[in-house]
């Protein structure tokens, strides 16, 4: 018998992404229950060469459940992952409702899949896109080097706001080519396409953004509090695929040679640095990838003991599905039962 799951928000970028990836992965999979709000029911999604039909989150019964993949937003989870949990399902979040709760655990699995043994009320956090590609990278290095501080720039692709920011992208895309056709900002505080907006989430005290308190606080929950991350967050008009630019300062001496050499060895990562036209990779070329990639690794002159790199993932996959699957698997790897001990 194997094990049963629930996606909730099945019809959302990132659900057909859970339901794509859960059905690629090695999970013995006996059911999979696709869950989405009222006006979604009925409609069909795909879960491998199987066709599913949403049910009601208002109705289903999560008892029949061992673990719920959740991608419906903030709101809807703080409401309802609690309900999951105590009908006797591990939630496995993708909002950011349960990520700086103490008592649930925030993992990547290349990072801290022990995490997950701290569980206590039945929820695990999946990180913000940006963060997961990020603290991957960090983590061999940290462990070899130690880091001090992390100075990071992104440039993040619509998708990571959802289906109606890359209707937005679309549309004003078109507009600039045929001007009747006016499409003014409505998701986006300025013009997204032919322009980069250095703006995600809102403005906290201070001058950050949400976004960029995020990058900060969850890799010091993940990784290590000791490290400082200074980051600044910026939306560009690309479709899929989040990148970075990060300035790495170390406590110990590391080489570029010897950090691509950690980095290649590294699980989730593939390093493509060719010092040469085209030699890295760029965010339409990860677009389906599970990899994190890594390029333009090289020592910064200004500064002792610091590195610069070039960061890119597929923010729906890593960003978000794969790295929600990826925790189901370690929860099961770990010797999580569900309803097998039953």
């Amino acid at each position: 018998m194997g094990y049963r799951f629930a996606i909730v928000g099945a019809t959302g970028n990132v659900g057909t992404e859970m339901l794509e990836i859960l059905a690629e992965s090695d999970i013995d999979v006996e059911e999979v229950f696709a869950v989405a709000s009222r006006k979604s029911v009925g409609r069909i999604v795909s879960f491998g060469d199987k066709d599913i039909k949403c049910v009601d989150l208002e109705t289903f019964d999560f008892s029949k459940c061992d673990i719920a993949l959740m991608s419906a937003g903030g709101d809807v989870s703080k409401k309802w992952s609690p309900k999951i949990a105590e009908a006797g399902a591990i939630v496995i979040d993708n909002s950011s409702a349960w990520r700086m709760d103490p008592d649930v655990p925030l993992v990547v699995p290349e990072v801290n899949a022990e995490a997950v043994d701290d569980m206590k009320k039945g929820i695990i956090a999946n990180p913000n896109c940006s963060t997961i590609q990020m603290v991957v990278a960090l983590k061999p290095l940290h462990y070899r080097a130690k880091i001090k501080r992390v100075v990071v720039s992104t440039y993040q692709s619509v998708s990571g706001g959802g289906k109606k920011n890359m209707d937005e992208l679309w549309e004003q895309t078109k507009s600039v080519f045929h001007p009747q056709d006016t499409f003014p900002p409505v998701n986006f505080t300025k013009q997204i396409a032919f322009n980069v907006i250095p703006h995600i989430d809102v403005f906290m005290d201070g001058g950050d953004t949400k976004e960029e308190w995020k990058m900060k606080a969850e890799t010091m929950k993940i990784l290590d509090p000791s490290v400082k991350v200074t980051a600044t967050c910026v939306r560009v008009p690309t479709f899929v695929g989040h990148a970075e630019s990060l300035n790495i300062e170390f406590a110990e001496e590391l080489s570029a040679d010897e950090a691509r050499s950690i980095l290649r060895e590294s699980p989730g990562l593939m390093v493509v640095d060719k010092q040469e036209d085209g030699g890295y990779v760029t965010p339409i070329e990860c677009v389906g990838e599970y990899a994190t990639y890594i390029s333009r690794v090289r020592e910064d002159s200004t500064q002792d003991n610091t590195l610069n790199m070039w960061c890119v993932s597929d923010n729906l996959r890593k960003g978000a599905a794969l790295n929600t699957v990826q925790i189901a698997e370690v929860l099961i790897n770990r010797g999580f039962k569900g309803r097998k001990a039953a």
